[in-house]
């Protein structure tokens, strides 16, 4: 249990939405992954100001793939990376949080604003915090380097594929929180005229940022100018689901020829539109095609301030299945690599089982990222 706060629940969807809208789990998380997330719930969501906190993201990805028994061990590893809780500033309500959004020093005032919304009395039940907050949280997906958003995936895929238990809620107000310091709308980015059907080609025709050998994140965010109109008409849910799903597989298999670029942040490029994907069946039908949109951004941007000058040829060392790909990555131990690898394989899951491709991309990620030490 959290020991700085008493926080979340509630079990009563917001709208119903179809089983088949993300992969099912290999494996539903387990008391391991409650017990790391109670940990981790005394640490801050950043480290050295900049930085986001994985932890959260990527224990949940262990326990997901039945590795609850790695969980603890691989905590260890990355623990001297954790940072205490930061200092709250002040309370956050209803009449002025548009104030405090986007404001990174309000980290945990939100935290705390989310976690008395989805509180043990039942207050508001998780499914309609999220309803009610997504569409607002959406346009600002870019911030945090597209980590909140991200971490408030994996937070409903453990509500969703196990109990609802406490640490579980209150990880997603943590991640709800996070997002909402973070938040970070582009403004002036045109959307340019895409004739494109396929997520695979948008991509492709993504036109790289200038400048983009140099800069941080944000500095390079604010370098693009123009992104491909794709899916922009887009209003059916099925059709956004549909198309959201494309994106995802296009942006994984693209990782094994383009990851060069920057083997870590090129991975948000199918991280950040997975993580909404995984959020659509708790959401209602109606926030489906704007969640796509979103997406779609985010992936491009990524993809434009990071693109390589030119793609290579990249053969697997091997025929792997799921599961031993998964075990590489946890081998080798970084992070990115574990939650990249858990979008690979729920690609596999999407596209029927024998996508080598997705795999192929995994390994390519294990072999180019730097080990966790």
């Amino acid at each position: 249990m959290n020991p700085r706060t008493d926080s979340s629940t509630g079990t009563s969807a917001a709208a119903s939405v179809t089983a088949s809208a993300v992969p099912a789990a290999t494996g539903a998380p387990t008391g391991a992954l409650d017990e790391a997330l109670e940990r981790l719930h005394a640490s801050g969501p950043e480290r050295l100001g900049r930085l986001s906190n994985h932890a959260p993201m990527a224990v949940e990805a262990l326990a997901a793939h039945g590795l609850s028994g790695e969980v603890h061990r691989w905590l260890e590893l990355y623990a001297p990376r954790l940072e205490e809780y930061p200092s709250a500033i002040g309370s956050i309500t209803r009449e002025n949080w548009r104030e405090a959004l986007g404001d990174p020093r309000r980290v945990a005032d939100w935290i705390t604003y989310f976690e008395e919304q989805i509180a043990d009395s039942g207050q508001r039940p998780w499914r309609d915090v999220l309803a009610e907050w997504w569409p607002r949280l959406l346009p600002g997906i870019y911030g945090g380097a597209t980590h909140p958003a991200i971490r408030v995936g994996h937070a409903v895929r453990a509500l969703l594929s196990g109990e609802e238990t406490r640490p579980r809620r209150t990880e997603l107000a943590h991640g709800l929180g996070y997002w909402a310091a973070r938040h970070h709308p582009v403004t002036g980015v045109g959307l340019l005229p895409s004739s494109v059907g396929s997520a695979t080609a948008a991509l492709d025709s993504v036109v790289p940022i200038p400048g983009r050998e140099s800069g941080s994140y944000p500095e390079r965010l604010g370098r693009v100018a123009g992104l491909p109109a794709w899916a922009a008409s887009v209003t059916d849910p099925d059709e956004a689901h549909r198309r959201l799903t494309e994106l995802v597989c296009a942006a994984t298999h693209r990782y094994a020829t383009h990851g060069h670029g920057e083997a870590t942040m090129l991975v948000h490029a199918a991280t950040a539109p997975n993580a909404v994907l995984r959020t659509l069946p708790a959401l209602p039908r109606a926030l489906w095609a704007p969640s796509l949109h979103a997406a779609w951004t985010a992936s491009a941007a990524v993809t434009s301030m990071y693109a390589p000058d030119a793609p290579v040829t990249y053969t697997a060392p091997g025929t792997f299945a799921p599961e031993e790909v998964f075990e590489r990555a946890l081998a080798h131990g970084d992070e990115h690599v574990i939650k990249f690898t858990d979008t690979a394989l729920d690609v596999v899951e999407l596209t029927g089982g024998g996508d080598e491709q997705a795999l192929t991309a995994a390994l390519r990620a294990i072999e180019i990222s730097e080990p966790l030490t």
